[in-house]
Parts: structure tokens; C-alpha cells; sequence
């Protein structure tokens, strides 16, 4: 059995399909020029082949290294028709990939063991999909029979804690919020202990998404984290960064400020659905050695999918 077709569910592969349908459009116009008139792969298909990976947002240094792994592939078997290029790619980006997955291929969304309450701290810019990511993974949860609490500590914008609210709401979840203007650490403090006093399995705490001072950011995001500890030591288990896969090169730049800021363990792409620039993900990967755990493939709960790198190379490039 093929590693692109053993881990499948076929709902889930159809919506993934369809979510990254922009992508691999622009991905096989462009792999379809790249090879036009040959025959076999030689230094002008891989010149080629470098561009159309540059140009779908895999980003020059992940591009370099798949290019190197192709070029050593060639190298070995003397000859490699442009027929075989697709799945000779296919299998050099899950390699790469692998490096920072599960075996299994997939990044379940599974809690620490013995952590009670398991606390995810997210951060990213305003307007990534912060809240929308948080409302579907609550709604994850849940529907594993876990009982969640949220926490609004993006306190420096009203219409951060009422979206928050709203999708509280929505998937029947309790939030823990105070008014704008208050201190962040504060409500991570209250939602904690709430957490660990009504015995709860999970925190999702969500954090403000200023970018404009580092300085800032991190004093901001130390500050909350040092405050979790003094109520669960270990807290946060994760730090989950929200990324919108529509910004292209934007989000390697916001991956760089936030992982210099805090100590990111978790990946989470939004908005693949509604951009061409799909390649962000397997370049956020590569470069910053973070496992990308979700990716946002659409506007119903259920379109925010656990990341399964064979799904998504398989999506991307059959």
C-alpha cells in the first residue's frame, strides 16, 4: 500500500482536496510549463521546477533543499524522465516534512500525559484566524468527550473578547474574560485556576497579536506564561501559532518575530481554502522545524483538520 493512500479517510481527503484546490491549480500550471518539450530531468527542468516552488510560497531555502535531494536522485539513477519528476517531488517534500511529524504522518491533537488541565497559549497577528482557530478547536475537543475552558486575554481590543464570546457560545463552551484594558497575565491567572479547580481537561488561552514592538511582544508573552506557572508549572504545554497561509512571504516573517519571542511548539494554517499560496506550509515547516499541527481549510467547524503531511503532499501534487 502506498504512503499516499494509507492514512486517508475519503471525506476528509474530498475536503482537503477542495481546500487546496487553488493551490495545486497554480501548482500544476506551473510544473506543466516547467516540463513542456522534455523528456528527462536535466538542469534546465530543475532551473525550472526551482522557480514554480519559489513562486508557490515554498520559499527559497526549503526550495534550495528540495531541489539539492532531486538533484542528488538524478544523479544516482543517471536517468529520471520528467514522467517520474511528480512523484519523485511527492516523496522528497514528505521526507522533508518528516523531519518534524509524528511517524504516523499526522499531528493528532492529543493532550500531555498526565497534564490536567492541558493548557494551549495561541499566538499570532490580529487577523490570522486567531479566534476562529481557537472556537474549532474547542469544538475538537469537546466532541472527544473533553471538557474545555477558554480564556480571553487579548484584552487590548473589545472585538477580540466578544468574538471570542460569541464562538464560546457557539460550541457550548465556558470563557473566562474581563474587561478591555485588563491585564493579560491576570486572565490567564483566572482562567487557570478556574481550570484547575472545576477539574477541567483543557485551556485555550487566546493572547493579543501586536506586532508593531518585539521588545514588547515578548515581555507581553513572558509575562502570561510566567503567571500560568505559579498555577500549573508546566503551563503552557503548547504554544500554538496561528498562521494566514493567504499572507504568502508574510508569514515566515511573522514565524521568525513570534518563535524569537516565545517558545512556539505547535503550527496552525488558516485560510488555505480562499489563497493559491499553499506552498507556505511545507516552507513553515522546513525552515523553522516547528510541526505544523492544523491547517484551515474552510468556514464549518469541522474544516480545521489535524495536518497529515502525506493528505497534503498527496493533495497538492496527484
Amino acid at each position: 500500500m502506498s504512503i499516499f493512500t494509507k492514512f486517508f479517510s475519503k471525506e476528509k481527503k474530498e475536503s482537503l482536496d477542495q481546500g487546496l484546490s487553488k493551490t495545486k491549480k497554480s501548482v500544476f500550471s506551473r510544473l506543466t510549463r516547467a516540463v513542456v518539450g522534455k523528456s528527462k530531468v536535466d538542469a534546465e527542468v530543475l532551473d525550472n521546477l526551482e522557480e514554480v516552488l519559489v513562486e508557490s510560497d515554498v520559499g527559497v531555502d526549503t526550495t534550495l533543499k528540495i531541489i539539492g535531494r532531486i538533484e542528488e536522485r538524478v544523479a544516482r539513477d543517471k536517468y529520471v524522465s520528467t514522467s517520474e519528476l511528480n512523484s519523485i517531488l511527492k516523496a522528497e517534500i514528505v521526507s522533508l516534512l518528516e523531519e518534524n511529524q509524528p511517524e504516523n504522518g499526522a499531528t493528532e491533537n492529543q493532550v500531555s500525559d498526565g497534564a490536567s488541565p492541558h493548557v494551549i497559549m495561541v499566538v499570532g497577528v490580529n487577523g490570522v484566524g486567531k479566534t476562529t482557530t481557537i472556537g474549532k478547536l474547542a469544538h475538537q475537543y469537546k466532541k472527544q468527550g473533553k471538557s474545555v475552558l477558554l480564556g480571553a486575554a487579548d484584552t487590548f481590543r473589545a472585538a477580540a473578547i466578544e468574538q471570542l464570546e460569541i464562538w464560546a457560545q457557539r460550541v457550548g463552551v465556558p470563557i473566562i474574560t474581563q474587561k478591555m484594558g485588563s491585564d493579560p497575565a491576570s486572565v490567564a491567572f483566572d482562567t487557570l485556576s478556574s481550570a484547575k479547580s472545576q477539574g477541567k481537561d483543557i485551556v485555550i488561552i487566546d493572547t493579543a497579536g501586536r506586532l508593531h514592538n518585539k521588545v514588547n511582544l515578548m515581555n507581553e508573552l513572558g509575562k502570561i506564561k510566567n503567571v500560568m506557572t505559579k498555577v500549573i508549572p508546566e503551563a503552557p504545554h503548547e504554544v500554538m501559532l496561528i498562521l494566514d497561509a493567504s499572507t504568502g512571504q508574510n508569514a515566515f516573517e511573522q514565524a521568525k518575530q513570534f518563535t524569537e519571542a516565545t517558545q512556539v511548539n505547535a503550527i496552525a494554517v488558516t485560510k488555505l481554502d480562499g489563497t493559491a499560496k499553499g506552498g507556505v506550509v511545507i516552507g513553515i515547516s522546513a525552515q523553522f522545524k516547528i510541526p505544523v499541527k492544523y491547517i484551515g481549510i474552510g468556514e464549518k467547524l469541522e474544516d480545521l483538520q489535524v495536518f497529515n503531511r502525506y493528505e497534503f503532499v498527496d493533495s497538492l501534487f496527484s
